[in-house]
């Protein structure tokens, strides 16, 4: 097994950095993924509480989020509107991805949209319309199985290869707002883009 000193000592002996594309949400920049509505609330109260995150993990994420989804998506849910290639999507919830997969539950990818990578020069994610107590375990379902696409359910609406997109509030409520994991606070209208080959890596 090789460690992480000799790994870096390999890299150093053949180094070929990589450029990567970035998304941006408004002037934020983001690697992987970011998201408005449902999984920012839960980075919200995730984070406010890191010793429960370190030690549950992903446990601790998936009981926040039946607890957020009860409390403040099932009745009143903030309502907003994704305006992406032409249309526009009424929904409560928003992924949207520079890469895949969105996240990991443990080991295992929990794929949302499809389609865009660190180099391909466009976003892809989807919208989840509305907030049923039906939606989310078939939601997450999906996210999780290797047979079925989280853009086959009903209610979520994909898109992909997509270079820039717009979301906003619908009933004057500001939007929470989280990029790859970070709650970052809330926004009326957040305009997501790509800057390409913008951040050089090493692998």
């Amino acid at each position: 097994m090789i460690d992480a000193t000799e790994h870096l000592l390999r890299l150093a002996d053949d180094w070929r950095p990589r450029a990567i594309d970035l998304g941006r949400a408004g002037e934020r920049y983001f690697t992987f993924a970011a998201g408005v509505g449902l999984d920012a609330s839960v980075v919200e109260v995730v984070d406010a509480h890191p010793r429960l995150k370190a030690k549950l993990g992903e446990y601790y994420y998936s009981w926040v989020t039946a607890g957020t989804f009860t409390r403040s998506y099932l009745l009143h849910p903030p309502r907003l509107e994704v305006e992406v290639d032409g249309e526009c999507v009424a929904g409560v919830t928003a992924v949207v991805q520079n890469a895949t997969p969105y996240t990991y539950f443990g080991e295992h990818p929990l794929q949302f949209g499809e389609g865009a990578s660190l180099d391909s020069g466009d976003l892809a994610g989807v919208v989840l319309r509305r907030a049923r107590p039906t939606d989310l375990p078939t939601v997450a379902w999906r996210a999780l199985s290797r047979r079925v696409r989280v853009g086959d359910h009903g209610q979520v609406q994909p898109f992909s290869g997509v270079p820039s997109l717009v979301v906003r509030s619908l009933d004057e409520r500001p939007l929470p707002l989280q990029v790859d994991g970070d709650y970052i606070g809330t926004a009326a209208e957040v305009a997501f883009t790509v800057a390409p080959r913008a951040l050089e890596v090493v692998a």
